[in-house]
């Protein structure tokens, strides 16, 4: 099973070109993998862009966001830790 590991609190993917195309790294793939069938959506900021999920085992908040506007589709996906007073400021009480 693919997990966050507790002192993980970034977890940021890079874009490269491979065979002339743009592809994500690792940690694009790890991301996906985390947000499909790991994490637990619990909320979309008014932007639609931003979404927060918790993780199952610790509690933890984690935020996805795509830092990187300028770059089609806000380029690579960014998975940050967030406190709960954070989360909260950002959507809403929670639970």
């Amino acid at each position: 099973m693919i997990e966050i590991k507790p002192e993980e609190t970034l977890l940021a993917g890079q874009w490269m070109f491979e065979g002339g195309r743009v592809v994500g790294d690792d940690v694009c793939e790890r991301i996906r993998l985390l947000i499909d069938s790991y994490l637990s959506k619990i909320a979309n900021d008014v932007s639609g862009w931003n979404t927060l999920y918790v993780d199952p085992r610790d509690g933890r908040y984690w935020e996805l966001i795509y830092p990187q506007g300028e770059l089609q589709g806000g380029g690579p996906a960014q998975l940050r830790c967030l406190t709960t007073d954070e989360a909260e400021q950002r959507y809403g009480r929670l639970l």
